[in-house]
């Protein structure tokens, strides 16, 4: 028997402005233990997504496995024995299913290599088949690589990601709903085109963002660099509650955005916006303070320990 540990980090996508392109890696995590042993495909979960998930074949872990072997042209295993223990939420725009995708890619590659490089898959080819799974590298790229990541396409379609440090000053804070929201559904109110002049503002702000993120921190400039055109505002009816907390938080002086899809609410800590997040939130909320997780999805064998 063979045996792999993954740990997969929460991600927001979009930040605002930088829609299907920013992304920041969250101090929130799904653990995977995958051991190819047996028949077939037994999945256990705890946490997140119990009771509710696929515990076969269909689990999108063990897909994201039998997809990578196949990348690979390795044979598959004749039995995946896995154990999830889940913290991210689904459905609610904090990367759940990049996770997944990232956690089972990187398992397998793990497992056909016995941890020795890449093999047949690169790093390179890792991101691409996470981005061809998940549809857009805005989450995969920070849930694997850490940090604040700008992603992009190359013209023939290959992913691409640069990897940055955020300032040490720069905290969020996820505002969790108990509703769910699907990215289908979130992505299918956009509309085909947008005017000139929202594309330009956009452009403007993400530059910017990244300035604040990576130099200056400070709440007004953060305030102004999370504005945003391009998407929120035509997802807004599908997550009302979503779009007015933004707005009240934002109406205070909080940089405050719906985190990827939504309908999570993200929110930028500073040392003099703390206090006024909560009096704005309610009680059906979860409110938890995150740090930025530096390095992305891990991957250790239980006997290196």
């Amino acid at each position: 028997m063979r045996t792999v540990d993954i740990r997969v980090p929460a991600t927001s996508a979009n930040l605002g402005p930088g829609f299907d392109s920013l992304g920041l890696a969250l101090s929130l995590y799904d653990d995977v233990q995958v051991t190819l042993a047996g028949d077939g495909a037994q999945v256990t979960v705890e946490g997140e997504g119990a009771g509710e998930v696929d515990t076969g074949e269909g689990h999108l872990v063990v897909r994201a496995m039998r997809r990578t072997f196949d990348r690979m042209g390795v044979a598959q295993p004749a039995g995946i024995r896995m154990r999830c223990r889940n913290s991210i939420p689904h459905a609610r725009g904090l990367g759940s299913s990049s996770a997944a995708v990232c956690a089972g890619i990187l398992a397998a590659r793990a497992l056909a290599t016995g941890g020795q490089g890449g093999g047949a898959l690169s790093d390179d080819g890792v991101l691409a088949l996470a981005t061809e799974m998940e549809g857009h590298p805005d989450n995969v790229a920070p849930c694997l690589a850490g940090g604040l990541t700008i992603a992009w396409s190359e013209h023939g379609g290959a992913p691409r990601m640069v990897k940055l440090v955020p300032d040490a000053g720069v905290r969020p804070v996820v505002l969790v709903p108990a509703t769910r929201l699907s990215t289908e559904t979130a992505r299918g109110l956009l509309p085909k085109d947008v005017p000139h002049k929202d594309a330009s503002f956009n452009a403007g702000r993400a530059a910017l963002l990244i300035a604040a993120l990576t130099r200056r921190p400070e709440r007004a400039l953060l305030l102004a660099a999370t504005e945003d055109r391009l998407h929120q505002h035509y997802r807004a009816p599908a997550m009302r509650e979503s779009a007015d907390l933004v707005e009240r938080l934002r109406a205070v002086g909080v940089p405050a955005v719906v985190s990827g899809a939504g309908p999570t609410v993200l929110a930028f800590s500073t040392s003099d916006s703390q206090d006024l997040i909560a009096p704005e939130v309610g009680n059906d909320w979860h409110i938890q303070l995150m740090d930025v997780d530096p390095g992305g999805a891990t991957v250790q064998f239980p006997e290196t320990r």
